[in-house]
């Protein structure tokens, strides 16, 4: 669980990244939990958007890929989400935990 103020840190971080995963029509499946499991692995901090298409709200596709890979979710705007998780091994993101 993040306090608000590494929230925050986040947040300011994840401002400049891209979008790396579109949900679509497809929905939310096991293979695309996996590769953002494995993008997490690597980056830590990854931002995601909900495409007109799918049959999910930003929130609802957020929660339940956070659930299925074990990240907090950091920030919920309009179709985007960004999603964090530590990786204890090689940590990339410098907050304090």
């Amino acid at each position: 669980m993040l306090t608000s103020k590494q929230r925050a840190t986040l947040r300011g971080i994840a401002a400049s990244y891209e979008t790396i995963f579109q949900i679509g029509k497809g929905g939310v499946t096991e293979t695309l939990c996996k590769e953002i499991g494995e993008a997490l692995r690597k980056r830590e901090l990854i931002k995601l958007r909900v495409l007109d298409n799918s049959g999910y709200t930003a929130r609802e596709a957020a929660d339940e890929i956070a659930e299925a890979v074990g990240a907090d979710v950091v920030q919920v705007i309009g179709t985007k989400f960004v999603l964090f998780k530590r990786n204890p091994k090689e940590s990339v993101i410098d907050i304090k935990l």
